[in-house]
């Protein structure tokens, strides 16, 4: 587990959407973006999931992750690989649902242990 670097928890802070990549046991790529997306710690980020069942799918039979933020017009951005955990209760998951009620249903929560994290 790595420690996630105070630039690029500034940048997660600043750049949004994220873009978050996954692929099932078949291999099969999904990109899908996360205006939820947030650190939780030095060494865990997490996003809320409303409408996003091929994330969740494919998280279930592969939990390896990788997530960037990008601002096209600077050209500055971060990056993050990691393994997911995908919760369904709890302190974290009961906040997200509320933060997020007025956009949807949140379905799932999804907590990232970070192996690495660069800005850029």
């Amino acid at each position: 587990m790595a420690k996630i670097p105070d630039d690029v928890k500034k940048a997660i802070s600043e750049i949004r959407p994220a873009l978050v990549a996954t692929a099932g046991k078949d291999g099969l790529p999904n990109v899908s973006p996360k205006g939820s997306f947030r650190v939780l710690d030095d060494e865990h980020v997490l996003f809320a999931e409303l409408r996003s069942p091929r994330t969740i799918a494919n998280l279930k039979e592969n939990p390896k992750v990788s997530v960037i933020g990008l601002e096209p017009a600077s050209r500055k951005g971060w990056r993050i690989w990691g393994q997911a955990e995908i919760l369904t209760e709890g302190a974290i998951f009961d906040g997200l649902s509320q933060e997020f009620a007025s956009r949807g249903k949140v379905n799932h929560v999804v907590k990232v242990k970070v192996n690495e994290a660069v800005a850029f």
